[in-house]
């Protein structure tokens, strides 16, 4: 009986238990803290996330669970496109540094626009 046991408990183990895939999802947010819901994916599918900047302001986040992810780098003249895919459990946490980056980026650009306005009264 306890062969029987132990025999049944190898199997188990050795079983592979059908764990998914999970990816961050989450639809056009401005906000990667936004992107924090949690999505079981399918057979054949990874994560992916893609990031829009808009003028170097602001962007638009996407992610979740995807077929035929394919990463890309686009750049256009006031936009920018980044897709980047993934296959580890949640391994679609962060949207990229370019979300730091753009309100640095608009920061700087205010500082330097008001700096002569600034120096000037003093």
């Amino acid at each position: 009986m306890k062969f029987f046991l132990v025999l049944l408990l190898g199997v188990v183990l050795c079983l592979d238990s059908g764990s998914s895939l999970k990816c961050y999802q989450c639809t056009l947010q401005l906000s990667n803290s936004k992107c924090q819901k949690e999505e079981t994916c399918k057979e054949n599918e990874e994560c992916k996330t893609d990031v829009i900047r808009l003028v170097g302001l602001f962007n638009v986040i996407s992610k979740g669970c995807e077929t035929s992810c394919q990463a890309l780098d686009q750049d256009y003249s006031v936009t920018r496109r980044n897709v980047s895919c993934c296959s580890s459990d949640l391994c679609n946490v962060n949207a990229g540094s370019s979300l730091r980056y753009s309100y640095g980026m608009a920061a700087g650009l205010a500082v330097s626009i008001l700096w002569p306005f600034v120096t000037s009264r003093l």
